[in-house]
């Protein structure tokens, strides 16, 4: 069975860092394309960045660009996400997805999910 399973969330004061892992199981890692997305309580989930199987093509979202970083390391079956300066309203469950598709993972159309790990900024 696949399993995506995400780690590394935790409380964060504004201004720090944190890293998000995301270790996918079950499936050819190596040729899926790779999201993240986040909700936050009472808005709609949103895409945050993704990245190709290859790696070669990776999208962010403007409210993260050149703040978060997306990485792949397909010889561990794990995706990462890089977060530095940190905003309080970078606050949500961030959930990541796999899917072959790399234009269905960007578009939230992802095949499999985690279950999310919680981020906490305050400020």
């Amino acid at each position: 069975a696949v399993q995506v399973v995400e780690s590394g969330g935790g409380l964060v004061q504004a201004g720090g860092s944190l890293r998000l892992s995301c270790t996918a199981s079950g499936l050819p890692f190596g040729v899926y394309a790779m999201g993240w997305f986040r909700q936050a309580p009472g808005k709609e989930r949103e895409v945050v960045s993704a990245i190709s199987f290859s790696g070669s093509t990776i999208y962010y979202a403007d409210s993260v660009k050149g703040r978060f970083t997306i990485s792949r390391d397909n010889a561990k079956y794990t995706m990462y996400l890089q977060m530095s300066s940190l905003k309080p309203e970078d606050t949500a469950m961030y959930y990541c997805a796999a899917d072959q598709d790399y234009y269905k993972v960007r578009s939230g159309r992802g095949t499999y999910w985690g279950q999310g790990t919680q981020v906490n900024v305050s400020s």
